[in-house]
């Protein structure tokens, strides 16, 4: 990997300035914190050198000061909403957070149901919380937010949501997605510690956009592409552009909401501690991109990605042309097509000749590896073999697994376990592959070498099924696939 990010600079600066903003307010912070704590791999991709579990890292370097509050909408728990990465519902994902949170020595305070009113399943998930010894607060419904400033901060308004109890400096307020609550919580505290005559100080920390790089840098035009279907759109921040006379990037939600938040400081402390959202901010990213050109790369091919994704869910049935044409836009801005990947042609071609499904990978080198569909394997497991033999560098006449252990798996398969395509998953090629290392000395060299496929790029000539693509996540390859089925049938699995 072509490193572009400073990640141990990032830690260390990150958290110092976090200390520093919480010395600001007194000692007490509360800190609205947006995007995925444990697993960012979004920002691992756009930001090559960056970590996944980066920003947990850094609370962990403060965490005797740190406490951390989730927050999820009882409306989610009534609706089931479910996470598109993890495909688990949000209620889960809350214990998910908790368990993860605890296994980094992070000690969680409470759960908070936001826009609570009255719904069965949130007051069945805040008992079920509570037998696990965990404190549920509720929040309720306010009208006229955030527009009402005078209404929200009454006793009608903040006022009735529940005093959440915290014990450290650092709160970090997170949640299991958007549209969660969090920052709405913040402010409820800041208005119930005021009316308890403590001092108490709010920030957020978001990645992205990253607001001290250019608005149209491929980094912050690869997080419009990320969140696309939110309708979520980069701008110059105004209020800082006027304040300070700097050109800073921010987002449409913050800057519009910014003169409700800031009436909102001024009736709690008497006077508002910010002139722009960019000032709310805490993020350091931008100060630890060591090469700018590595970064814009990788940050173009995640707006590839993106948009191969939005075309494949367009075609389930489970994305808009919108999302597709503001992502071709992006795209236009930062001057690439698809074209820029590599492997879409390689594949595509080797799909075109062969009359088959195929797919194809660029390693680290730059050569790209293909792979056909056979009677024995699918595409993507033939590709996967090819790539770790040529790593491993045995000839590509060389068979890694006997047909002596791959013919019983394909009976087992659709004799005994009902499936109709008796092609092997890549998941149990590898587990085919295992097995044969046990006494084939080439197998075993090649399986020595799977870790460097992580961070490789791959393209399938068809939409892969669900195992397939959660096996490449779970080795670290970014995949696309063309929008298009293997078959014509009406029900794909």
């Amino acid at each position: 990997m072509k490193i572009g990010f400073d990640n141990e600079k990032y830690l260390k600066m990150q958290s110092e300035h976090i200390k520093e903003r919480i010395s600001h307010f007194g000692g007490k912070l509360y800190l609205e914190f947006g995007g995925k704590l444990f697993d960012d791999y979004h920002a691992m991709r756009v930001l090559p050198g960056f970590e996944a579990d980066s920003k947990i890292r850094m609370l962990t370097q403060i965490k005797d000061d740190v406490e951390i509050v989730i927050v999820i909408n009882a409306n989610d728990i009534e609706k089931n909403k479910v996470r598109g990465d993890l495909g688990i519902t949000y209620d889960m994902d809350v214990l998910r957070l908790i368990d993860a949170f605890r296994g980094y020595g992070l000690y969680v305070g409470s759960v908070v149901l936001t826009r609570f009113a009255g719904q069965e399943s949130a007051i069945a998930y805040q008992k079920r919380l509570e037998g696990l010894g965990l404190k549920v607060y509720r929040h309720y419904p306010i009208a006229g937010y955030p527009g009402n400033v005078p209404h929200i901060l009454s006793d009608e308004g903040f006022g009735k949501n529940d005093y959440i109890e915290t014990k450290r400096s650092l709160v970090v307020v997170t949640a299991p997605g958007p549209g969660s609550g969090k920052m709405a919580t913040c402010l409820s505290q800041l208005y119930h510690e005021h009316q308890k005559g403590i001092e108490a100080g709010y920030a957020k920390y978001e990645t992205f956009p990253i607001w001290n790089i250019p608005l149209n840098h491929p980094v912050n035009l690869a997080y419009e592409a990320a969140t696309a279907d939110l309708n979520d759109v980069n701008m110059i921040d105004p209020w800082h552009l006027e304040a300070y006379g700097k050109t800073t990037v921010n987002y449409n939600r913050d800057v519009e909401v910014f003169p409700v938040l800031n009436g909102m400081f001024k009736k709690i402390y008497g006077e508002s501690p910010y002139k722009s959202p960019t000032d709310m901010g805490v993020n350091m990213a931008g100060y630890c991109i060591v090469n700018d050109e590595n970064t814009k790369a990788a940050s173009n091919q995640e707006i590839i990605r993106r948009y191969f994704t939005a075309l494949c869910d367009l075609r389930k049935g489970n994305g808009s042309q919108e999302i597709v044409d503001k992502i071709e836009l992006l795209m236009e801005k930062s001057g690439i097509t698809v074209a820029d990947r590599p492997v879409v042609a390689a594949a595509n071609t080797k799909a075109e000749i062969t009359g088959e499904p195929a797919a194809a990978i660029e390693l680290e080198t730059g050569e790209i590896i293909t792979g056909k569909t056979s009677t024995l394997l699918g595409a993507s497991s033939a590709m996967l073999l090819n790539a770790l033999k040529k790593l491993a560098g045995l000839d590509d006449s060389v068979k890694l697994i006997s047909p002596d252990v791959i013919e019983p798996l394909q009976q087992l398969k659709v004799e005994r376990l009902g499936n109709h395509n008796p092609r092997m998953h890549i998941e149990e090629i590898l587990i085919a592959l295992t097995i044969c290392a046990k006494n084939d000395e080439n197998a075993q060299k090649a399986l020595d070498q799977l870790s460097k496929l992580k961070g490789t790029e791959v393209h399938s000539s068809v939409i892969l099924s669900p195992v397939d693509v959660s096996t490449f996540k779970k080795l670290g390859i970014n995949l696309t696939c063309q929008p298009v089925y293997q078959t014509k049938k009406l029900f794909h699995k």
